[in-house]
């Protein structure tokens, strides 16, 4: 597909959140990119010069308004020296994402048979180095096709497939916080119930859910058993009250889950399950438990855990194995995440 024109990003040194940012919308200039740190596990290995600069193509798939990260990729690419192009999938012809990106292709909805094969193609033609999913059906879908993908030549940036479980399944994410010693909220299945001691409010979830769908608050009996009829596959947690913490954590393409960077930031406004304004935030504890998490999983490239901050404890909620929404916030904080 011929190459889309493509916004000025000139000027775009920092921003309020991510995700919900929509093209020519800036933030504030709270920070610079820094890359330096985590370029040698970013710059595949098997490059080649050009020039005496190192080309990387990169494919983003499902990009929809991802408009800021790709800005913070593309500085990235100028600051270290990398040649390349930024090439985006997407199943919307009006993504805004096009006008960003180097090059875009039209693609068939996850759930379509061919959609693997024609996205093996699209790697192929234009000689792909690195495919980062950016939501989260696309994980286990990358994931599962690792082989597959990387017959092209490329790197399939994403958690081990054995490991897919603990982020897409909910309960099987509190259960992996448990066994490793991570405080999570207490959880129930819709068999077990909560016991009849436990107070409410309670928050109920869909156990296999994406951006923030079907998630709410439940402050009695009653609607406790409405929603548990009503949500897909439920899950029950303890109501927590509190600040919400999502931390950014940045592992090496090599796997293994070595932590290059890790950054946290409070949820200030949450549009659609994505944060559109933060706060970056230090607290040590979170950002150990975030990598006890990362080595846990084995991860491979990008990772979001969230937490919730009662009373100075974190208590861990969620796993998402990409970019979060809001990771252009810690890299104009001058963290490489």
């Amino acid at each position: 597909m011929a190459p889309r024109p493509r916004a000025d990003a000139r000027g775009q040194r920092g921003v309020r959140g991510g995700g919900g940012l929509h093209d020519g919308q800036r933030g504030p200039s709270t920070g610079r990119l820094a890359t330096s740190d985590c370029a040698p596990g970013w710059v595949p290995s098997g490059s080649h010069s050009r020039g005496g600069r190192t080309p990387v193509n990169l494919l983003f798939t499902s990009s929809g308004r991802r408009i800021e990260l790709l800005r913070a990729f593309r500085r990235a690419y100028a600051d270290l020296g990398v040649d390349g192009n930024i090439v985006v999938t997407d199943i919307d012809p009006l993504a805004p994402t096009i006008r960003e990106a180097d090059r875009f292709h039209l693609v068939p909805p996850l759930s379509d048979p061919t959609y693997v094969e024609i996205l093996s193609e699209i790697v192929r033609t234009e000689k792909i180095d690195l495919i980062v999913p950016l939501i989260d059906p696309d994980v286990p879908i990358l994931a599962r096709n690792r082989k597959r993908l990387e017959q092209t030549g490329a790197r399939v940036v994403v958690i081990p497939v054995g490991s897919v479980p603990f982020a897409v399944d909910k309960l099987l994410t509190h259960r992996l916080f448990t066994e490793i010693g991570v405080p999570a909220p207490r959880t129930w299945s819709p068999t077990e119930r909560p016991p009849a001691d436990v107070e409410f409010p309670l928050f109920i979830k869909p156990r296999f859910g994406s951006a923030g769908q079907d998630c709410v608050t439940v402050r009695n009996s009653r609607e406790l058993e409405f929603f548990l009829d009503h949500v897909p596959d439920p899950i029950v947690q303890e109501h927590l009250p509190g600040a919400e913490i999502t931390t950014d954590v940045l592992c090496d393409l090599e796997g293994g889950g070595k932590v290059l960077a890790a950054v946290s930031r409070r949820r200030i406004e949450v549009r659609q399950g994505e944060v559109a304004k933060g706060v970056t935030v230090l607290d040590r504890r979170i950002i150990n438990h975030c990598v006890s998490v990362a080595h846990r999983l084995e991860a491979i490239g990008p990772i979001t855990i969230q937490c919730i901050l009662r009373d100075g404890t974190p208590h861990f909620t969620e796993i998402n194995a990409r970019f979060g929404g809001g990771v252009p916030l810690g890299i104009a904080a001058g963290v490489p995440s």
